[in-house]
């Protein structure tokens, strides 16, 4: 069973400073609580994000993070409450081992699809006043998960989510994974078998074309590397 715990909604503000420059970030987020509130195909209303060069667009516009990860997070030493690494959606039954890119839920009348992990940066190190968090992130796959927004509509805040299109894409883990494969230190053995499953999620339809064009960038490199 999928099912809408809270929704999240944040603006931009200074998160912290790095290089004696104030840092903006729509990385800190409020729990909502009225009963329903706008989706456009880009945020929800009340969200929004500093840099749109690596935050948001149609891509990005929702962050549905799983609520099994707040406790792995504490027993991990990382003070992660629910809201904590800028999610607007905080779900439960479903984790990224079980989504797949291409899925489409239902939210009220409103239909979004799952379209790419969300790789950390340094400003959920800021957030949580940790800097292992990223790295932490990246091994134990924790990631969450991005959704564009097919349709939009007013959704309500504590109604359930429903999957109403199964895709048959990668999942999140493996997608995410994908995206930080060091090549080189593979053994022999696994470097086709790697680059197969990276081709297939290359081919991946619903795939936004940002994280599509890192994990080309990283195949490409090894191939030319290889090849010379």
């Amino acid at each position: 069973m999928l099912s809408l715990n809270d929704v999240y909604v944040g603006e931009p503000d200074v998160l912290g400073y790095r290089r004696d420059e104030p840092v903006l970030s729509g990385i800190r987020k409020a729990r909502v609580e009225v009963p329903e509130l706008a989706l456009s195909e880009l945020n929800l209303a009340g969200d929004r994000q500093a840099d749109l060069t690596v935050h948001g667009g149609v891509d990005k516009a929702v962050y549905a993070y799983p609520a099994e990860h707040y406790r792995a997070w504490v027993a991990d030493g990382f003070a992660v409450a629910p809201g904590g690494v800028g999610e607007n959606l905080s779900v439960t039954g479903i984790t990224e081992d079980d989504v797949r890119i291409g899925d489409v839920w239902s939210w009220g009348d409103a239909l979004v699809q799952v379209s790419q992990p969300r790789n950390p940066c340094y400003k959920l190190a800021m957030r949580t006043e940790r800097k292992d968090i990223v790295p932490a992130m990246i091994d134990s796959g924790r990631c969450g998960w991005y959704l564009r927004v097919l349709r939009p509509a007013t959704v309500p805040t504590r109604a359930p989510l429903e999957i109403v299109e199964r895709a048959t894409g990668p999942t999140v883990t493996k997608t995410f994974l994908m995206s930080y494969v060091n090549y080189a230190r593979l053994p022999a053995d696994r470097v086709e078998s790697t680059l197969e499953l990276a081709t297939w999620i290359l081919e991946t339809p619903a795939l936004s074309a940002d994280y599509r064009s890192g994990i080309r960038s990283t195949v490409d490199r090894w191939r030319t590397r290889r090849a010379g």
